[in-house]
C-alpha cells in the first residue's frame, strides 16, 4: 500500500499537519500507522468528517 506523509496529505485535504496528527493518534484515519515519530496516512484514505461542525456531528454517530 502506497502511503504519505502528513504534509503530503495536509495538501490534500487542506487541513494542518498537526490536526491529521491529532486524527491519527484518535484512530479516525483507517490505516495510519506509525513508524518511529513520524505517521503515515494511506494515499487512498479519505479525510474524515469534522466532529467539530455540527453538520457532521450526525456523521460520526453512525
Amino acid at each position: 500500500m502506497n502511503y504519505m506523509t502528513l504534509k503530503e496529505a495536509s495538501k490534500k485535504w487542506d487541513i494542518t499537519p498537526r490536526r491529521i496528527n491529532y486524527l491519527c493518534a484518535a484512530g479516525r484515519i483507517s490505516g495510519a500507522m506509525k513508524m518511529a515519530t513520524i505517521w503515515l496516512v494511506p494515499k487512498n484514505s479519505k479525510k474524515p468528517a469534522d466532529g467539530r461542525r455540527k453538520e457532521n456531528k450526525s456523521l460520526q454517530e453512525k
